[in-house]
């Protein structure tokens, strides 16, 4: 029988949980959708609202360094991704990137015409790429193939492959440098969804030749709400001609030009002015994780997942519970996944008991696994509360299978 004492003990990454904010008695199993709040984010924003902000007015833009906050947490976040400094910024959010990484690749690519994924791909992706060919009129096609068959489907029409690393229901990981080598034989780039990957399993970009990459900052990187996402760029592609040509990435943007000029290397995939406070937020959150080994995040991770399926193994004949995830680790990401006909109202009946999980359509109950914050005895916990929803059919009332607006 597994000791979770003494792996608690044991754990190096135990301390961390210290630091951020988590209610007593509360099993957060959530955050692959919404990070814990780090306990040092209140006093940040509180200083950059009271200083910068207040005292320092607009000499902050300067002063507190504002303006290049997007190069400066792009880097942070590169040495997480195996990225060199200048091929990330921090800014806007996970779908505009997406739009500004696919019509960049575009414009590497202007003798073809197709935009590829995944049929299961998170929504926002594929969303993107549809808004891309109505904008096109029809010059651009969005295309999905099916997960097995997508890398078959790169013809010699296909500019861009947009994939997820780690899907969101299932967490599958993918072989990123495998993935990208295929298709740049195919003669297309790839541009990265990483949302699921930064903060939760080690990612080497340039290792795997990647062209571009996005994530948002919200997840693992606990950001906070709505937190500012990044974008990739290979230096090799900095030439590239993103759409969006927004003031922040033009070449001289106090100049105030009438025509717009490219500013050099990864800025030019800035837009509008930098959402200082979100910035700020997110800062944090990667500072905390930088001084974490990823190494060792994603073993833990890996371990509370093994731990979590094989205490789940009993119920899932009892109660009807059918495994997504992989059991795999190569192939796991920091998430395990449960399917079950109710698994919209289990989840909200967890909720009852102290235990905060999510749900994705049509059927799937997701598992947050957090290493800095999540402990061994908080996974054992976790099951056994989810004996006594299904034991005594606690998930069985009106009010549960009632959809909310988000799930």
């Amino acid at each position: 029988m597994t000791d979770i004492a003494h792996l608690d003990r044991a754990d190096p990454l135990a301390p961390f949980r210290e630091r951020f904010q988590l209610r007593e008695g509360m099993i957060y199993l959530d955050g692959n959708s919404l990070g814990a709040a780090p306990k040092a984010t209140a006093g940040r924003l509180a200083d950059v609202v009271g200083q910068e902000w207040g005292e320092g007015l607009i000499t902050s833009w300067l002063g507190a360094e504002w303006s290049t906050a997007p190069q400066r947490i792009g880097d942070k976040i590169a040495r997480l991704l195996g990225a060199d400094p200048c091929e990330i910024v921090a800014t806007d959010s996970t779908s505009i990137n997406i739009f500004k990484a696919l019509t960049a690749a575009l414009s590497l690519r202007p003798d073809r015409s197709l935009i590829l994924s995944e049929t299961t791909n998170f929504p926002t992706d594929v969303y993107m790429m549809q808004g891309i060919e109505a904008f096109s009129g029809g010059r651009v096609k969005a295309v999905t193939a099916a997960p097995d068959n997508v890398l078959g489907a790169l013809t010699d029409d296909v500019a861009v492959l947009l994939l997820t690393q780690v899907h969101y229901k299932s967490g599958l990981v993918r072989d990123m440098a495998e993935v990208t080598r295929r298709a740049h034989e195919a003669g297309a780039l790839v541009v990265w969804d990483l949302s699921h990957s930064a903060g939760a399993i080690p990612v080497d970009l340039n290792g795997a030749n990647a062209d571009f990459a996005v994530g948002c900052g919200y997840k693992y990187l606990n950001g906070g709400p709505g937190a500012p996402a990044y974008l990739f760029a290979a230096s090799r592609h900095h030439g590239a001609a993103p759409v969006l040509s927004g003031w922040f990435g033009h070449a001289r943007p106090f100049d105030f030009e009438e025509d717009y000029d490219p500013a050099a290397g990864i800025t030019r995939f800035l837009c509008g002015t930098p959402p200082v406070l979100g910035l700020s937020a997110l800062e944090v959150g990667v500072d905390l994780l930088l001084e974490a080994d990823m190494a060792e995040v994603r073993r833990k991770s890996l371990a509370l997942g093994d731990l979590f399926m094989e205490a789940m193994e009993p119920l899932c004949g009892r109660y009807g519970f059918t495994l997504v995830s992989e059991r795999d680790p190569a192939r796991r990401g920091s998430q395990v996944a449960y399917a079950h006909p109710h698994g919209y109202a289990i989840v909200q009946a967890l909720k009852e008991f102290d235990v905060v999980a999510d749900f994705r359509t049509p059927d799937v109950l997701r598992f947050g696994l957090t290493p800095l914050y999540l402990r061994y005895a908080d996974i054992a916990e976790t099951v056994r509360r989810i004996a006594a929803v299904c034991e005594t059919r606690a998930w069985d009332k009106p009010h549960y299978r009632q959809r909310a607006a988000v799930t």
